[in-house]
């Protein structure tokens, strides 16, 4: 385990990062530990990890959670806390891949499944800005031949970006079939297009990871350029995020986490641990599963918020709540809208077989939380935590 301490300044920021193609909502009661079932070709490993000296209030409480958890082997992946824009702890624990007793670091990349939206959302927002598009366009305004005219002139980009389009998803029985081939965004529109619309467009709210592959191909339209060209030169790039990126399955990437899990595709338990490669898509694509480290993550809150990204009125479109989802949380524009334990909380998760991330950030208390882990509910165990014992 590596672990750092950086000097202090003041309001908090937290960091934990995990992956996934679907949102994590903490649940109502702390997890108990689990026992992980160890996969039999892997050879014996031991990574002590350890706790950082004394920080800010509340800090402690934290940290020991998080050290006990990696100490009975409940936790694998990264953990990073900031104050403000500075990290003052970081933590890493557990294995990346486990078959060749390769350790997680802190400049491992983790799958982030969901969390990739908040990047198309920005990316929206970009070409807003620079006059390409207004948030009340329709897809067929942008892409003339899509393959369903009915539902094209009636969905609009602010639909689509707060999943009230009536689109629905993508992960289907036919995407279970063959979860590899799918490459780009294009790839995925067999997969719903033809659909009928599961409500009015602008109606309710349906969590839909359908409306972000339209949004990605938006961008792609609009712009001129691949999805993936388009995100790395205007948001990675200038955020200073250089181990981000979408990588094709088959790739040999360094320092990648390998997802574990004991579940199937469809999330049900099997008690068998094993990869999750064959559940997962065969690349990243706009609504989620591309790959990042926590420190690339620090870097895109701190741009964002410096207004290297899209000025300060976009940034309210994006954290802004504008659907409500229930009494405490909301959708804004790629990022949910919450008040947790009192505290308002902005920011995006992801989960799936293998995969647990998180971000959150507390503007009103200067905190942001990221989790990254190559497990199946890592980060959620850390979620519970934090909601019943939050930072001060």
């Amino acid at each position: 385990m590596l672990l750092k301490i950086r000097p202090l300044i003041m309001g908090y920021t937290i960091l934990f990062l995990l992956g996934s193609c679907s949102p994590i909502v903490p649940t109502q009661t702390p997890l108990p530990f689990h026992n992980t079932p160890t996969l039999s070709t892997t050879a014996s490993a031991t990574i002590t990890p350890s706790v950082t000296p004394r920080s800010p209030s509340g800090t402690d409480e934290i940290a020991a959670f998080v050290n006990e958890m990696g100490m009975q082997g409940q936790f694998s992946g990264v953990v990073l806390l900031a104050m403000d824009d500075t990290v003052i702890w970081e933590y890493v624990n557990g294995l990346a891949d486990r078959e060749s007793n390769i350790p997680n670091r802190m400049d491992t990349k983790f799958n982030l499944g969901s969390m990739n939206k908040m990047f198309t959302a920005v990316a929206i927002l970009q070409l807003m800005e620079q006059g390409k598009l207004a948030l009340n366009d329709t897809i067929v305004q942008h892409i003339p031949d899509y393959p369903n005219a009915e539902v094209g002139n009636q969905v609009t980009i602010h639909q689509l970006l707060t999943h009230t389009s009536g689109l629905g998803d993508t992960f289907t029985e036919q995407f279970e079939a063959n979860p590899n081939q799918y490459r780009s965004n294009e790839d995925y529109l067999p997969l719903f297009v033809h659909e009928p619309l599961q409500f009015a467009p602008g109606s309710q709210f349906s969590y839909s990871n359908a409306g972000y592959v339209v949004l990605g191909l938006i961008i792609e339209k609009v712009s001129g350029r691949s999805y993936d060209d388009y995100i790395s030169q205007s948001v990675y790039k200038p955020s200073g995020m250089v181990d981000t990126g979408a990588y094709s399955i088959e790739d040999k990437i360094p320092n990648l986490a390998i997802g574990y899990t004991t579940q199937d595709i469809r999330g049900n338990e099997t008690g068998v641990l094993r990869r999750n490669t064959s559940m997962m898509p065969g690349k990243g694509f706009a609504a989620g599963g591309g790959y990042s480290t926590a420190e690339d993550l620090f870097n895109f809150h701190n741009a964002l918020f410096a207004y290297k990204l899209v000025r300060p009125a976009s940034i309210d479109l994006l954290i802004t709540g504008k659907v409500k989802i229930d009494e405490y949380s909301q959708y804004a524009y790629g990022f949910f809208d919450k008040i947790e334990n009192g505290q308002r909380m902005v920011g995006h998760g992801g989960g799936a077989p293998g995969v647990c991330s998180f971000f959150n950030m507390y503007p009103e208390t200067g905190y942001t939380i990221i989790v990254l882990s190559n497990s199946d509910n890592d980060c959620r165990l850390v979620l519970n935590f934090l909601r019943d014992n939050p930072l001060k």
